[in-house]
């Protein structure tokens, strides 16, 4: 944004993208530490494939997947405060999840290489926010003047 912009303090979509997409990533992350929407609380590990904690009764979580979670939201937060960063963000974040959902499908549930954990859920909702994030960082930053 240059200051003889009219639109100057206006938030851009892909910045409004990134603010959304961190936040729910934060309430994802403060979710994981609440009985009740975490299942199986009371087996919460650190990291590793022996937290049996389920978010929501299905995504398999851990206290380091839930700090993971808590980061990747405030630094969409962050990033979001500019066009650029937003779209850095949302690519980078979604090319962060296919490499995620590659490393979900090629180690097994049960390996000690499984640090993270991932379930079957969580491979394939890495690949969706893989996706949607590409996409939205692609279709919504694609203006090299509009950014910044």
């Amino acid at each position: 944004m240059t200051r003889s912009d009219p639109t100057l303090g206006a938030r851009r979509p892909v910045q409004i993208a990134a603010m959304v997409v961190g936040a729910v990533f934060l309430l994802v992350g403060i979710a994981g530490f609440i009985p009740g929407l975490t299942t199986n609380y009371d087996q919460l590990q650190f990291a590793g494939h022996m937290s049996s904690a389920l978010l929501l009764g299905v995504f398999q979580v851990s206290i380091l997947h839930n700090i993971v979670h808590l980061l990747f939201g405030a630094a969409g937060v962050a990033m979001a405060r500019t066009a650029t960063g937003a779209r850095n963000y949302l690519i980078g974040g979604g090319v962060i999840y296919a490499v995620l959902w590659l490393y979900g499908l090629l180690i097994g549930q049960d390996a000690p290489a499984n640090f993270v954990p991932v379930n079957n859920a969580d491979d394939w909702l890495h690949f969706v926010l893989a996706i949607g994030m590409i996409g939205l960082g692609v279709l919504l930053g694609r203006n090299r003047r509009a950014l910044d």
